[in-house]
């Protein structure tokens, strides 16, 4: 693996913070086994993650963080807002500014003394693949969700379903030519970019991932074998399993706390606190960083959290922009209440710091593939309640397939609730009623947690040496490099070697080779 000491790896993650964070993960994972990593992303988002960042270059990492200008405020979009979690609803416009920092990125590689070696866009950037043509820079696409989901909504694209239902977001189906038996509708079974205005932006996606390289999905073999190697087999892509990142490297306490963002309360505080709870006896409640609930949601929520008993700790980044929510919580008396059993986080929480902590028993999460794969990482059971798109195929997941989840009872994304409902679908009664189920100490709960502590075992496993993981990142590297050595273009006359990058050896990228490769994957398929 000598060689991979001389590539470098151009990292491109979509301005979400879901996404940024496994992309942070994998530049550190890279630069451990030997290659030199840029992250590139906007100024705001660049501020959110540079704690992490830094951590890795006191490891020693060669790790570097690049901000290229948003080009939102070409596009009307105020100065600032440059992640999706700042929206407070669908801006088609942001994703059509999001395309537009093909032209930052182009200038910025065409200023470098040497192109890289590969560019690794997440999915949802497909516009990328323009800019590696351009420089004849070799691509890979990166996916953020569960293979589960990617595969499911490869297969009601191709066999039409998606076409059959038409708008009627709740009609149900089967998922067709599936490893597992899936039902659901279209409302929890949705495509990235499936809303109108951005057709466009989802055929960019689909034919980006078809010309790409080669995948790299954030999961592992032991959950998600079966799908990763059907996807791979769908797409005729090389295709790497190399996650779960969360469980990969052994992070600072500082910039474990601040993963993904900086903590709105202190992290020792939250540790002392739970310090002096028994083990496996907290829920920790989270919806990430982009899902909302409804006021009227969230304060069933609160009542069935109350009337449980458990103790918990609450990230609620409502209480930071919701004058009802705050409401709630302070002239209603409600964290005045529980003070003594349950801590309220008003914004970002610690997760991993919380989550690691051997008195959390269980999670309500969101089922963002993040979360999820942070809860099988910790062995925490998880208490599912999807929002939209692939958290839904996470929860199936978790309880269907893993069974190490308990459903909430949300059946549908919250645009799709009636009018009527006020955004309800769980009332705090059964809040109470799924609280007590997951965390319950008999033999159903007991069976859980056991399963719950033999995947965290095997994800830990996966990345290290001789791990599934382990060995796949070692394959993806192996081939970049045999991409940079085969290679038989002349290099451009502006592109000069850089010590600290490459060998005198000659670099680039043979499309030929990519043929070659593809053919030899399809034979061994």
């Amino acid at each position: 693996m000598a060689a991979s000491t001389e590539l470098h790896f151009l990292l491109v993650p979509l301005v979400a913070q879901g996404h940024i964070i496994p992309m942070v993960d994998l530049a550190r994972i890279l630069a451990a086994r030997g290659p030199r990593v840029t992250l590139v992303t906007t100024p705001v988002n660049a501020a959110r993650n540079r704690a992490a960042v830094e951590a890795a270059n006191r490891a020693g990492l060669a790790v570097e963080l690049v901000e290229l200008p948003f080009p939102g405020p070409q596009l009307g979009i105020p100065e600032g807002l440059e992640a999706i979690d700042q929206l407070d609803k669908e801006h088609i416009t942001f994703f059509h500014a999001i395309w537009k920092m093909a032209e930052p990125l182009e200038e910025y590689i065409r200023a470098l003394p040497r192109r890289p070696d590969c560019l690794i866009a997440d999915a949802c950037n497909p516009w990328t693949a323009g800019v590696c043509e351009l420089f004849d820079i070799p691509r890979l696409v990166m996916h953020c969700p569960s293979a589960y989901y990617l595969l499911a909504v490869h297969n009601l694209f191709a066999h039409g379903v998606y076409d059959s239902v038409g708008d009627e977001d709740m009609a149900p189906f089967e998922v067709p030519d599936f490893p597992v038996r899936a039902v659901g509708n279209k409302a929890t079974f949705r495509g990235f970019f499936q809303f109108p205005g951005i057709e466009k932006e989802q055929r960019d996606m689909i034919d980006a991932e078809a010309t790409a390289d080669g995948l790299l999905i954030n999961t592992f073999r032991g959950v998600e074998g079966v799908f990763v190697d059907a996807y791979a087999a769908a797409l005729c892509r090389r295709t790497w399993a190399v996650g779960p990142t969360c469980a990969s490297l052994s992070i600072e306490d500082d910039a474990k706390a601040g993963r993904g963002n900086r903590a709105d309360v202190d992290a020792g505080r939250i540790v002392s606190w739970l310090d002096a709870r028994p083990p496996a006896s907290v829920m920790y409640i989270s919806f990430g960083s982009i899902a909302r609930l409804p006021a009227k949601q969230l304060a069933e929520l609160a009542r069935g959290l109350e009337n449980s008993g458990r103790p918990f700790v609450w990230a609620i980044k409502e209480a930071k922009s919701d004058a009802a929510v705050r409401t709630l919580l302070d002239d209603e008396g409600f964290e005045e209440r529980v003070k003594d059993r349950g801590l309220l986080v008003r914004g970002w929480a610690p997760q991993v710091t919380i989550l690691s902590h051997p008195a959390v028993g269980g999670f309500l999460t969101h089922c963002g593939w993040n979360a999820t794969l942070e809860a099988i990482s910790h062995g925490v059971p998880a208490l599912t309640w999807p929002s939209f798109c692939d958290q839904f195929s996470s929860e199936r997941l978790l309880v269907d397939v893993l069974d190490v989840g308990v459903r909430s009872g949300v059946k549908m994304p919250v645009m799709n609730v009636p009018e009527e409902a006020d955004g309800v679908q769980v009332v705090s009664g059964d809040v109470e009623k799924v609280i007590n189920e997951l965390m319950d100490d008999g033999p159903a709960g007991a069976a859980r947690r056991c399963r719950a502590k033999e995947l965290a075992a095997e994800a830990r496993a996966t990345m290290e040496e001789g791990g599934s993981s382990y060995c796949d990142l070692t394959d993806m590297i192996s081939f970049v490099s045999e991409l940079s050595r085969k290679t038989t273009h002349e290099r451009d006359t502006s592109w000069t070697a850089h010590p600290m990058h490459f060998t005198a050896a000659e670099l680039g990228h043979n499309k030929g080779d990519k043929i070659e490769a593809d053919a030899a994957l399809e034979v061994q398929s």
